[in-house]
């Protein structure tokens, strides 16, 4: 069992350490009170025409020397086909400029099981992107998922959409989502599943970064905290760079209980589950509030042991969410798929909005070892841009620290 120590020593605010303002904290921005920061966003408006201009220029800015080869040699073929006197093509269009054959906002789906396929599903259902590869060991399953989605291409806005076994399919993408991994089984604890997942791990992230050096990688594979961990050890890439789906669904589910309870819309329920994905995961019970009123300022008992309307039973529902579903119908995919492609949306079109992910916590809330858990973070075309500085009670802080110290202990006890 984890026990606070009472040695722990508060670690230095965070924004020091990037050449914030040392100013009296009375006369800081109210920015600087409310984030972390984990890396600079990106700001549009900061661009410079030459910027653009570059980007605009630079298709395939990341490719190694081989990959542009092997694109060049692609189009070639392309441009001969094209030019063969009796394609219906050279018959019915006057080509002007070379396409580009590559979208800047290529997604890349890794494992196309349950959980990859509804991500795909989703992206694809927001107009995310123009371009989605899908990669997975089984080429005909692969083949066959990539073939069901092009026959619905009038009904979507016709992204291409490719797939393959080999991970180059992947090149030059903007966010990889990686759910390759075996099923949680009925019953089955998520840290269980670590050492059999580790070893896929391993064979496929260093691939994945070398062919799409500049993209975010959201990690979705089960125990999520703890394989992003992992990615980011393996990838060699910044932690804003790596990040895991978290709690984002859990605080969806907690927030949608909620609503069913007070009979409330979902969207006006605010709420955030922090902490592993799984059972030690922690509600923040202090910060519930509806339209802005906190819900223990009317109910002080709210979440408590000694709460006689047992609001409590709603995150032991949380917890159990995924058991329950995977009970019922032999795995979870949909809740899962839109949360991700949720938080795709927000990197993608860069809106800053605020996201229960897994991410390195090292010096957030007192945590001294280096290990991935969901906080309320800001994501945007940099992936992780701040923490937002939650205000915790000291039993929620304790909860925390608790779900810090199982998941340094997982890691430690890994055959890495």
């Amino acid at each position: 069992m984890f026990k606070l120590s009472r040695g722990h020593s508060q670690t230095a605010d965070v924004s020091s350490k990037h050449g914030e303002s040392c100013e009296p904290a009375a006369h800081r921005p109210i920015s600087q009170k409310l984030y972390s920061r984990v890396a600079t966003p990106t700001n549009p408006a900061d661009k410079t025409p030459q910027m653009e201009a570059e980007q605009q220029n630079q298709t395939t800015p990341s490719s190694t020397p081989n990959s542009r080869k092997d694109d060049r040699d692609d189009r070639d073929d392309r441009d001969d086909r094209s030019t063969n006197g009796t394609s219906l093509q050279v018959k019915i269009f006057h080509e002007i400029g070379k396409p580009i054959q590559s979208s800047l906002h290529k997604i890349s789906v890794v494992g196309t099981g349950a959980v990859g396929m509804a991500c795909a599903f989703s992206v694809l259902t927001k107009n995310l992107t123009g371009e989605l590869a899908l990669t997975d060991v089984q080429g005909d399953r692969v083949r066959g998922e990539m073939m069901d989605l092009q026959h619905g291409a009038a009904f979507i806005k016709s992204a291409k959409i490719i797939s393959g076994v080999d991970p180059k399919i992947t090149a030059n993408s903007r966010v990889i989502i990686i759910t390759a991994g075996v099923r949680q089984k009925e019953g089955e604890n998520r840290l269980s599943l670590l050492q059999r997942n580790l070893d896929i791990l391993k064979s496929l992230v260093p691939k994945l970064v070398s062919l799409s050096p500049d993209a975010v990688l959201i990690v979705v594979s089960n125990p999520v905290d703890i394989l992003t961990y992992l990615t980011w050890k393996l990838s060699g890439l910044p932690k804003n760079k790596v990040i895991g789906s978290g709690t984002n669904l859990d605080t969806s589910r907690f927030r949608f209980l909620i609503s069913q309870k007070l009979n409330v819309g979902v969207e006006s329920c605010h709420g955030w589950i922090i902490g592993e994905h799984g059972d030690t995961s922690v509600p923040v019970w202090s910060g519930v509030n509806i339209a802005g009123v906190p819900l223990r300022e009317l109910y002080p008992a709210l979440g408590t042991d000694n709460d006689p309307d047992n609001w409590q039973e709603i995150h032991k529902t949380v917890v159990n969410s995924a058991y329950e579903v995977i009970k019922l119908k032999g795995y979870t995919s949909w809740a899962i798929g839109l949360s991700v492609s949720d938080m795709v949306e927000t990197i993608l079109r860069n809106t800053h909005k605020v996201h229960a992910v897994s991410t390195n916590v090292q010096g957030v809330h007192g945590i001294n070892d280096q290990v991935y858990l969901s906080v309320p973070c800001v994501l945007g075309e940099n992936g992780v841009t701040h923490i937002v500085k939650q205000k915790l009670t000291d039993t929620e802080l304790a909860k925390l620290h608790k779900s810090a110290s199982i998941m340094k202990e997982n890691i430690d006890n890994l055959k890495i």
